[in-house]
């Protein structure tokens, strides 16, 4: 399977703007992981660490579960992972399968969207119960996209690591 990636407009509204750099960093994980066995996407980086480019799709369907479903749509519901609220376990992909992993990830990734879309605009707010704090729509995309951003740069030396591929 090889991943479409989608640059983002040059000049756009704020909304379209963020929903295009989010789905473009949503892709660049998914690209950092084409083409590789499930053996591969478990791989870890370094003892102790488990961090592995499946631990990170995991962890990003957390993260939009969390984000989108319990936060802006404040859906009552666990993590993927864990009932006891455990950010971590997501990381440990050693028993994980490509399959599991991203039906997991697509499947948060289109709750996401479907809540973003509903929202009436970036200003709707919601409560972060770990914040203690009200947040805005604007604010958890941007979040996403910084996420996403981030554990880019880790899937990039995950990805070299494995097999050489670097870049893009």
């Amino acid at each position: 399977m090889t991943t479409e990636r989608i640059g983002p407009p040059l000049i756009a509204g704020e909304r379209e703007m963020l929903r295009a750099f989010l789905d473009y960093h949503r892709a660049t994980l998914a690209m950092k992981c084409d083409g590789l066995s499930d053996e591969d996407l478990r791989r870890q980086s370094m003892p102790p660490s488990t961090l592995s480019l499946l631990g990170l799709v995991r962890h990003m369907a957390e993260v939009e579960r969390t984000w989108f479903r319990r936060v802006i749509n404040s859906e009552d519901i666990p993590l993927v992972w864990s009932d006891e609220g455990d950010y971590q376990a997501a990381y440990d992909a050693s028993a994980a399968t490509r399959s599991e992993a991203f039906d997991a990830w697509q499947a948060e990734v289109g709750h996401s969207r479907r809540i973003e879309e509903s929202a009436e605009s970036l200003d709707v707010t919601a409560r972060q119960p770990s914040w203690g704090e009200d947040v805005s729509l604007r604010l958890v995309m941007l979040h996403l996209i910084h996420e996403y951003a981030r554990h880019a740069g880790h899937a990039d030396l995950l990805r070299e690591g494995i097999d050489g591929t670097v870049g893009a």
